[in-house]
């Protein structure tokens, strides 16, 4: 078996690491940054911590702070025009995936000019980018021990995958503390979504034995420490192996891909506004037993990872993530969203077209999407009985 295996990113962990961000900036030879956080770091003071320990050093720091959730292509344009006047010489993202994903559209944009559109793929920008500083306040995308930004189209609402090896952070600053604060809702679902890339990425076609290396610790630390910090949002050990976990799983990412449940999550999130973490829970455990003709040893090899043994672990996992899920407070099927039946084949169309469906064990197109799409729904929907009888006959 031939791979390649690349981390790009140097990682600094540890609680009240943040106190090294001057540091490390200048360790990069920063002079002046931009710093891209959303309002809420900014409400929360952390925005200004930052600044802080950046002007210590003697580092400008210059804040956006113009974006939510989901950054698409017109947020990363209005962040270009913003910071096209400032001639900065790096980039800090600070905050969860969307802080993350902007500092890295701006940072296309800035150095190589054109469309987000046009750096879909992997390796599109002729001119090397501004290097980059993470600093990830939730546990969850992964995004900075990955060289992807994961922007949307703003005309079409489609996820833009967009990738070179100098959009990986060249430092991830890890500091637990700074999930202590944030909301209960978020850390159920970007810690979901950390949990759904462990899974992922175990099974995925492109999975290497050091990318597995990743994936189950992963899953390790996320299973077992989810629920203690949705329970005790101040236990601070908890809250270490959550954002240790997340950083794992975007490394395996970064090594092996996705598969069916990001295929089948993005077009709800495009189409509905569906929260990504939120999606996820609702599709992972129906695509677990999708999976379970082609992955069945693979799931049990992932369960006793995590300390149970099954028969049936197929069954057993995809039982344990509706668990977590529901531990979350997180909707768990398609029918609670307020999508209809009728609607879910043409959440099929768009899913069979999602890149990271190439990568999931059993091969996917739109049979296999309606299908993960009508498991999700609920089996007890006398509109789908028809369709229950027969999956359960395959």
């Amino acid at each position: 078996m031939d791979y390649e295996f690349r981390i790009r990113t140097r990682l600094v962990f540890g609680a009240g690491s943040i106190e090294r961000l001057g540091e490390l900036a200048s360790e990069l030879s920063f002079r002046r940054t931009l710093l891209v956080a959303d309002p809420g770091l900014k409400d929360a003071g952390y925005a200004q911590r930052a600044l802080g320990l950046l002007d210590k050093v003697g580092i400008e720091a210059l804040p956006f702070h113009d974006f939510g959730i989901n950054p698409d292509s017109e947020v990363i344009s209005a962040g270009h025009s913003f910071a096209s006047l400032l001639n900065v010489d790096s980039i800090i993202g600070l905050g969860g995936g969307s802080s993350l994903d902007c500092a890295k559209g701006i940072n296309l944009l800035l150095t190589n000019g054109g469309r987000v559109q046009d750096y879909f793929g992997y390796g599109k920008p002729a001119k090397p980018l501004l290097p980059m500083i993470a600093v990830p306040t939730t546990a969850g995308t992964g995004s900075e021990a990955q060289s992807y930004a994961v922007l949307s189209d703003a005309a079409t609402h489609k996820k833009l995958a967009c990738g070179a090896a100098g959009l990986a952070f060249r430092v991830a600053v890890l500091d637990p503390e700074l999930t202590l604060s944030q909301p209960r809702e978020v850390t159920a679902a970007s810690g979901f979504d950390a949990i759904a890339h462990a899974v992922e990425t175990w099974v995925s076609t492109k999975r290497t034995p050091i990318s597995e290396l990743f994936s189950r610790e992963a899953w390790r630390l996320l299973e077992s420490n989810y629920e203690t910090v949705l329970r005790q949002s101040d236990n601070l050990r908890a809250r270490e192996a959550m954002q240790l976990g997340a950083c794992y799983a975007g490394i395996a990412i970064e090594n092996s891909m996705l598969g069916a449940t990001h295929a089948c999550a993005n077009p709800l999130t495009a189409n509905y506004g569906t929260t990504h973490g939120e999606a996820l829970a609702m599709l992972l455990p129906s695509v677990v037993r999708w999976n379970g003709e082609m992955s069945a040893e693979r799931y049990a090899e992932l369960l006793r990872g995590s300390g149970r043994e099954s028969d049936d672990p197929v069954r057993t996992l995809a039982q344990r993530l509706e668990q977590l899920a529901a531990a979350g407070g997180l909707q768990t099927r398609l029918s609670g969203k307020g999508i209809v039946p009728e609607e879910l084949s043409s959440l099929a169309v768009d899913a069979a077209e999602q890149w990271t469906g190439r990568f999931n064990p059993r091969p996917f197109t739109y049979d296999g999407a309606l299908e993960v799409y009508r498991l999700a729904y609920e089996s007890a929907d006398s509109s789908l009985a028809e369709t229950d009888v027969e999956l359960k006959a395959r």
